[in-house]
């Protein structure tokens, strides 16, 4: 295989990825009409359209579907054969970072982030984008972010995932009026608060839906960052994953958590990012940082 071969590959995945001919020229850091050429010689190489351009789009065909996985594996292995002698040192690293986060995520998982951060002596500038659930792959693909921690499921093969722990559901009010003994009866009279689920957290919204809590809703909030204090406040109650109950316990020691009395088990939270040979090394090296300071033990290699 030729040098000349390599990069039309790496031409052909970019493409894939990024479905933007203006894109792919942008992450290769070609010209337009270098692209377009390259796309020609595979065309010819393959015998096949493999993109063909609907809107702003380059829709790949079946023939380049099929073809994706096999060769950005096959560039991914190369890629850490040639970087395999260069060892990638985060002390004193300051370059960019971006994290993509929903409002729980920022609470329960930055603190954490940061603090692995300190103790390798890496000194790299985190930015945090607001996660939507349904801009995550476009994101990761556009390399706006480098990385996301989401509990929506994205099955796609242009991007790499793991889980980081398992979600269950429970129900946190204030102390000063405390939840019963759960049992299909608990929430008779209560009112609740429910948040946007524009960050992938759709569990609360089915849950009062399905049980018929819906008409008990007199708070409708975008993020979660005052509910605790909402509920401290006043008889309020939330449903919100466990772990992220722990957070706001610790902050406001006077709330309680209460088990449902139904499976609260929901979509776990996974980590994003792009393909191995979509990565620097500066990225693999932060991903692997925050998979170690993030995921549950069970998660954990």
């Amino acid at each position: 295989m030729t040098f000349t071969d390599l990069n039309l590959l790496r031409t052909f995945v970019t493409l894939y990825e990024l479905r933007s001919v203006t894109g792919a020229a942008r992450r290769l850091h070609v010209t337009q009409p270098t692209v377009s050429y390259s796309l020609k010689r595979l065309r010819e190489r393959f015998g096949d359209e493999l993109f063909r351009r609907e809107g702003n789009d380059m829709v790949p065909t079946a023939k380049a579907t099929q073809l994706f996985g096999p060769l950005h594996n096959a560039l991914a292995q190369i890629d850490a054969t040639v970087m395999g002698s260069d060892v990638f040192e985060p002390t004193g690293f300051s370059g960019e970072l971006v994290v993509g986060l929903t409002s729980i995520g920022e609470q329960t998982f930055l603190p954490p982030i940061m603090t692995a951060l300190g103790r390798v002596g890496a000194d790299p500038r985190i930015q945090v984008e607001r996660l939507d659930s349904d801009e995550v792959e476009s994101g990761l693909i556009r390399g706006t972010i480098d990385l996301a921690l989401t509990v929506s499921r994205i099955a796609t093969p242009r991007l790499w995932r793991t889980h980081v722990r398992s979600v269950e559901y429970v129900a946190l009010s204030s102390g000063s009026h405390p939840l019963p003994a759960t049992g299909p009866d608990m929430f008779e009279g209560r009112r609740f608060v429910r948040v946007s689920a524009r960050g992938g957290h759709v569990y609360p919204l089915q849950a009062l839906t399905e049980h018929d809590l819906m008409s008990q809703v007199v708070l409708t909030m975008e993020e979660y960052g005052t509910v605790p204090a909402v509920l401290e406040a006043t008889d309020l109650v939330v449903l919100l994953p466990r772990h992220v109950a722990g957070v706001f316990c610790g902050w406001f020691p006077r709330l309680r958590i209460a088990e449902l009395p139904w499976p609260g088990q929901s979509t776990p939270v996974e980590l994003y990012t792009r393909r191995e040979a979509s990565l620097s090394q500066a990225q693999r090296w932060f991903r692997s940082l925050v998979l170690d300071a993030v995921a549950a033990d069970e998660y954990k290699s």
